[in-house]
């Protein structure tokens, strides 16, 4: 990938750690001039936002706090670090789920 479609890229790839509307925007967005930098942080932010709503559902019947706090805090750091390499341009995986998405939206972006 060279660096004229990294930078092209960085806005779409940023919007789709932002909710599950951002990644959805930046899907569509992405439709139009297929940018493989931000294809690739789009599988990433869908996934990470739909494995935290998923998951989220099931915390939530937890009645504990302690649980809750741990959820959220760790998909925090998780988000973070999406947004930290599409914002300086690198194509890293999310650690220990990142691989999961790429094969299970492969066909997103494509």
């Amino acid at each position: 990938m060279d660096n004229n479609t990294i930078e092209q890229g960085k806005t779409m790839a940023i919007i789709s750690y932002l909710t599950i509307i951002g990644s959805v925007i930046a899907l569509i967005l992405n439709n139009d001039k297929k940018n493989e930098f931000a294809a690739f942080h789009i599988r990433q932010g869908l996934g990470l936002c739909s494995t935290y709503l998923i998951l989220g559902y099931f915390i939530g019947q937890f009645d504990s706090w302690l649980i809750s706090i741990g959820f959220w805090i760790g998909f925090g750091i998780l988000f973070f670090y999406g947004v930290i390499m599409a914002a300086t341009g690198k194509t890293q995986e999310i650690p220990l789920i990142g691989r999961f998405y790429q094969n299970f939206f492969k066909n997103l972006g494509k």
